[in-house]
């Protein structure tokens, strides 16, 4: 389950993501404008420490739909600044620091856990002054594993950032897919996404 606050964020997730965007290299236009969200759905920290959110979106009616996994934390993330998006300020929560997710572990293994067991998205339910009130996630995700139970992902030993991002942990290969096209999983596991109007499509891959 995931809980989200009403908040306010500075700067938002898409100001952040339009001056980190053209930095990529794998991204395909030198600059961002109108960037908007498409889609997006949480997975779970059992930790409950860490936020954990896919998110897609796009730049303008006619840019490319870019996949953008992120985390969110309440303190930097150990030898990851490569992989750190920016910080915000969140008015419930105090600092956060937004980093790309494929360099983050909880993330690896939350991603690995979903494809090998057939999971799913995590529930949503955003505070309100009545009480927590369930939230419908704009993007639904499914695993196609059919696994009972996931090993560990185990320790992340190295991500060849590109698209996809190749994260290799010790017990797990994922490529994750940025810009989206309705294309066929690559591995015999992936993570399937959905959102109104698009076709299933491959978020990434499990080897």
């Amino acid at each position: 389950m995931a809980t989200l606050h009403q908040a306010t964020l500075t700067p938002t997730k898409l100001e952040l993501l339009t001056a980190w965007l053209p930095g990529r290299h794998w991204y395909p236009e030198e600059a961002v404008a109108g960037l908007e969200r498409v889609a997006g759905c949480r997975f779970d920290d059992p930790e409950g420490e860490v936020g954990v959110e896919l998110l897609v979106v796009r730049a303008g009616e006619d840019g490319p739909v870019v996949h953008v996994p992120m985390t969110y934390r309440g303190a930097p993330l150990e030898e990851a600044d490569f992989f750190l998006i920016g910080t915000m300020e969140h008015s419930v929560l105090g600092r956060r620091w937004v980093y790309d997710a494929v360099g983050d572990p909880v993330f690896v293994e939350a991603l690995t856990a979903v494809i090998r067991t057939g999971g799913h998205q995590a529930d949503e339910f955003l505070e309100t002054a009545d009480g927590p009130q369930r939230r419908e996630p704009s993007l639904t995700v499914r695993g196609t594993g059919t696994a009972d139970s996931s090993e560990p992902a185990g320790r992340l030993v190295r991500v060849e950032d590109g698209d996809p991002a190749v994260v290799v942990a010790e017990a797990a290969r994922l490529d994750v897919r940025r810009v989206l096209n309705p294309v066929p999983a690559e591995g015999p596991l992936a993570l399937i996404g959905a959102w109104e109007g698009q076709t299933p499509t491959v978020l990434a891959d499990l080897y």
